[in-house]
């Protein structure tokens, strides 16, 4: 019996029992909810219900809860209910209707814990979108981690989802890395405002050996040649860098095709259409305030040059034209402001404004021996994916930036995330893994395989709170899709680890000397079979390796 199944249970049995007693069962929320019990020794499951409807109803809390017990405790696959407290109902399930939980894993398998949540949800997923003026930075690679584990975590829940990148190619920062390149080129210090790093040598050195006579070309023909090579090279860096992070996008839109497209125009149109657009100072405003933003925004300034919000308003249209209903922008510590804008910016186009989804992701801090590492050697003045990943592996990288809320700056400690240590979370996690594998090998060795015909055997209190625990996958994952954390995974996974060693530790799973394998021993394997699959579906959402040897 899943926590599902209870819930489902509990309001069934509650719509009867307020019907018994003429009360009106239309109190009833639509969905109800049962919690596991902080301290074990309250039961299995608790609930609150009678709580919630006692005074909707007219009923006494607890006598309501009564009531409620009463009726659970006939049910079937409920060993006991108890009322504890002002009107809380403690449950505990009955050891064949708990084994039907590691039943549900075997037979689902890689789809174990997918829901219906957001079927027929068709999603943009916009995250990293780095300039190409350089390779991802730090803050960059939190995104890369957590933009595409939350890609694959509302899969689970039905959404289709479309991971983008917004390819900035459009811009003053461009004009800086171009003439960075230049400089480079004729060997010349880096331009005040330019980018500086051994990169930039390499790329200038590369569109030489392209171009070689890129030097002697006129100015303007010169700028080109370092532009759009340059940009063509960095961006060819960034992509493999994402790849061998195990980030990939299905879909790279260029801002300057926004521009030269006619996409601006085709938004400011329809912004005139709808009446939110006007004319002050030579320059074309939009209205924002109307919508929620602090101040109206320039769109076209006075010089007939589109304001950076004009290609934003294009490429939402974009979006929406091309089917999206929920567009979901992950953006940097500095971009509070966008949240606001972008909301206006939708509905000034006539939307919804919940069509717009904007997440802010916090700083990262990398720490080695307890001081904070300051530089990149490649990029010159900042840490990059490609520096961590050479610090601590993909693994450790991944689960590090995607472990704490977006919304919390984090310290990554070098030394604590490359340990082969109980200590380093993704190993602890990986660990229970790998001892499951070994586990699955040993028994083969035996001539031993899972089997479920007997799952009512286990009854040890480790069993339970291991089944307990794989139970509650489904409603991890549909809490952090709809909540957009997936940092709910690995804390989920991590206390999924702690409950196998304790299991382990306290059940023998297979038999010893001349131990005669039994039902309890093949019973074991199974819920040992389902806690493995559970800890592998978890990390793939996670995009971190499922070993089975370590």
């Amino acid at each position: 019996m899943t926590p599902a199944d209870l819930a489902v249970l509990l309001r069934d049995t509650a719509a009867a029992v307020l019907t018994g007693h003429d009360l009106d069962p239309a109190a009833l929320p639509e969905a109800v909810t049962v919690e596991r019990p902080r301290n074990p020794e309250h039961g299995d499951y608790a609930t609150n219900l009678a709580l919630q409807l006692g005074k909707k109803v007219g009923a006494n809390p607890r006598e309501l809860a009564g009531w409620l017990a009463a009726a659970l405790a006939e049910a079937d696959g409920i060993a006991s209910a108890e009322v504890a407290g002002p009107g809380f109902v403690n449950l505990r399930i009955e050891a064949s209707a708990q084994g039907a939980i590691v039943r549900n894993v075997l037979d689902a398998g890689s789809g174990y814990g997918n829901t219906d949540l957001l079927d027929g949800k068709n999603i943009n997923l916009e995250f990293v979108s780095a300039n190409p003026t350089g390779p991802i930075h730090i803050g960059g690679t939190r995104w890369a981690a957590v933009g595409d584990a939350l890609g694959r975590l509302l899969s689970t829940q039905g959404a289709d989802v479309t991971r983008e990148y917004y390819f900035n190619d459009h811009g003053a920062q461009i004009d800086r890395f171009t003439n960075s390149l230049v400089a480079a080129a004729k060997g010349e210090p880096t331009p005040e405002d330019g980018y500086a790093g051994d990169y930039i040598n390499d790329i200038a050195d590369q569109v030489l050996a392209k171009v070689p006579d890129a030097l002697s070309l006129p100015a303007d023909e010169q700028r080109e040649t370092f532009r759009s090579i340059g940009v063509d090279l960095m961006f060819d860096h960034i992509k493999k860098s994402l790849h061998d992070f195990g980030t990939n996008f299905d879909v790279y839109t260029h801002e300057d095709s926004m521009h030269t497209s006619g996409r601006v125009e085709q938004a400011i149109a329809k912004l005139r259409e709808t009446g939110n657009i006007y004319e002050k100072d030579g320059a074309t405003w939009l209205r924002t305030t109307e919508f929620g933003d602090d101040k109206d925004r320039v769109v076209i300034k006075s010089d007939g040059q589109p304001a950076y919000i004009a290609g934003d308003l294009a490429y939402y249209l974009d979006k929406r034209q091309r089917g999206f209903d929920l567009c979901i922008y992950m953006l940097g510590a500095d971009h509070h402001g966008y949240i606001a804008r972008l909301k206006a910016a939708a509905a000034a186009l006539g939307d919804d404004p919940d069509t717009v989804e904007v997440l802010i992701g916090q700083m990262v801090n990398l720490v080695r021996d307890g001081q904070p590492v300051r530089m990149s050697k490649r990029a010159g003045t900042v840490i990059t994916l490609d520096d961590l990943v050479e610090a601590i592996g993909v693994d450790a990288a991944r689960y590090a930036l995607i472990r704490s809320s977006v919304d919390t700056p984090i310290d990554i400690d070098l030394q604590l995330w490359s340990s082969a240590s109980s200590e380093n979370p993704v190993y602890y996690v990986q660990y229970a893994h790998a001892r499951l594998s070994a586990l699955a090998r040993n028994a083969t060795d035996l001539g031993l395989s899972p089997d479920t015909a007997h799952l009512e055997l286990l009854t040890h209190e480790k069993e339970g709170a291991l089944i307990r625990n794989i139970g509650e996958f489904a409603r991890v994952l549909k809490a952090g899709a709809s909540l957009r954390e997936p940092h709910r995974v690995c804390r989920y996974l991590e206390d999924l680890a702690g409950d196998y060693h304790r299991f382990y530790d306290s059940c023998r799973v297979l038999p010893q000397g001349d131990e005669t394998p039994g039902d309890l021993h093949r019973a074991r394997l199974a819920l040992c079979a389902a806690t493995r699959q559970v800890i592998a579906n978890g990390l793939e959402i996670l995009g971190v390796s499922a070993p089975e040897r370590m």
